[in-house]
């Protein structure tokens, strides 16, 4: 029995959108440092369920999303974006409709994924800061990062040296301790690229 033009296309679409979450999966596991086993153990799967799921042959249930999203601190929406019509330019362009929404760490923050996947040397997020928002305690991270301020004021400590930037201005830290403020009531808006990818 052969199937419809419109059916062939949906499965086409069913298949692109399990293999983008396929390698979703994959990339948040190797920017994270585990093995299959490992995450599995996290899990309470077994390995081969996560093998499948990672080669797009098995679907996980909407439970095993969660748990996924919640392990890797990631909206389960993340990986339920949908597929882009051209499959190859989902591997070098990111529309501005199709933005990955990365899960919020702090009330007054929104970031969304601009790098087309997390399986790359760096990732680039887009993070909308409301005034008066500040990340209070310092962080380090074992990676190399730069941000760009696109609009709005942003301030960030480096070292122990704090450095108020305007729009245009850019920043980077090189595995130092940071923290960073908004000191005004408008919101900032700042490009960041990490190196390795730690989202």
């Amino acid at each position: 029995m052969s199937t419809s033009p419109s059916e062939s296309a949906e499965t086409d679409l069913k298949t692109k959108a399990l293999r983008l979450l396929a390698g979703d999966i994959r990339q948040l596991r190797k920017a994270r440092g585990l093995t299959l086993a490992g995450l599995a153990s996290q899990l309470g799967r077994s390995v081969g369920w996560l093998s499948q799921v990672e080669r797009g042959i098995s679907l996980p249930s909407l439970a095993d999303l969660r748990a996924l999203a919640n392990h890797f601190k990631v909206p389960v929406s993340f990986f339920l974006s949908p597929a882009a019509p051209d499959e190859k330019e989902s591997q070098v362009v990111v529309r501005a409709e199709q933005r990955r929404k990365l899960a919020a760490t702090q009330m007054g923050v929104q970031e969304e994924l601009l790098s087309p996947d997390l399986g790359g040397r760096f990732e680039m997020i887009r993070c909308e800061l409301a005034g008066g928002t500040s990340l209070p305690q310092p962080r380090r991270r074992a990676a190399e990062e730069a941000g760009y301020v696109v609009s709005g004021t942003f301030e960030v400590e480096i070292a122990g040296k704090w450095y108020s930037l305007a729009a245009g201005d850019s920043f980077c830290v090189r595995g130092e301790t940071f923290r960073w403020r908004n000191p005004e009531d408008e919101t900032a808006v700042v490009l960041w690229v990490i190196s390795p990818p730690v989202c």
